[in-house]
């Protein structure tokens, strides 16, 4: 059996906002998304499209329609928006893609940061 690992070569991000705690949350429930993502002090939304693996597959590139970010120093297993409305919230503080997201997002701050 062989057996080939093939890296995502390229993700292309075409929204990147930060967002208040209260907003990311209730976008996150609203949304119906299932989790949020925590790395290295950020918390994050992911939003993509139904056809975001197939165009990956096809083309080697990922496309992430919309990342919103608080920072969220503290991992928690899960945040309680409202009495009894929970949302889970995974640590991927230790893989390359989420690596890399954070790190755009810092890169984007710090352009921020300079223009001010």
């Amino acid at each position: 059996m062989k057996v080939n690992v093939t890296p995502t070569k390229e993700v292309r991000i075409f929204g990147l906002d930060e967002r208040s705690t209260s907003n990311i949350f209730w976008c996150a429930i609203s949304y119906r998304a299932d989790r949020l993502f925590w790395a290295e002090g950020y918390l994050f939304c992911i939003e993509n499209c139904e056809d975001s693996m197939s165009y990956e597959f096809e083309n080697g590139v990922f496309p992430i329609s919309q990342i919103c970010y608080i920072k969220f120093q503290k991992y928690a297993k899960y945040y309680e928006v409202e009495k009894g409305l929970q949302i889970p919230i995974v640590d991927v503080s230790d893989m390359n893609l989420y690596k890399e997201i954070v790190k755009c997002i810092k890169d984007k701050e710090a352009s921020n940061s300079t223009k001010d």
